[in-house]
């Protein structure tokens, strides 16, 4: 499944997001979401992988956000889909999204769920094997 990153170029967390996945040989697909917003459809595909639905994905403490004089909770559905096209500086950045799972914004553990499943077991090989050759060293 292809990797999608959607960043800004402003956005720190992005740049080392899209760094890692080059670093780690990752497909991915990348879109300035605020030069191309995210349509209704591609961000409900989105928040059906939150735990926390939009309180995941826009940045209340935003400038942009706090602009508005809004909260969040007194808006719909509906509502809060039309402001995130028209206004897609308000979500956090970036979003990393395969389909099946979801990262907002950028960490350097969470990120390593998007490395195909071979090499994590072939990490966690490795460590479990230097483990071991440590614990033979220290009885021997």
């Amino acid at each position: 499944m292809t990797v999608n990153l959607y960043y800004s170029t402003s956005s720190k967390s992005s740049r080392s997001a899209r760094a890692w996945l080059v670093a780690n040989n990752i497909d991915f697909n990348e879109r300035d979401i605020i030069a191309n917003p995210l349509d209704r459809d591609e961000l409900k595909q989105i928040l059906r992988l939150t735990e926390n639905g939009f309180e995941d994905i826009v940045s209340t403490r935003s400038k942009a956000f706090k602009a508005l004089h809004i909260d969040l909770s007194d808006l719909g559905f509906n509502q809060l889909l039309d402001l995130l096209v028209e206004k897609p500086q308000l979500l956090k950045r970036p979003i990393i999204y395969d389909g099946r799972r979801l990262q907002i914004g950028y960490n350097e553990e969470d990120i390593r769920a998007f490395l195909p499943r071979s090499v994590r077991k072939s990490e966690l090989r490795e460590i479990q094997q230097r483990l071991c050759d440590d614990d033979q060293q220290a009885v021997g």
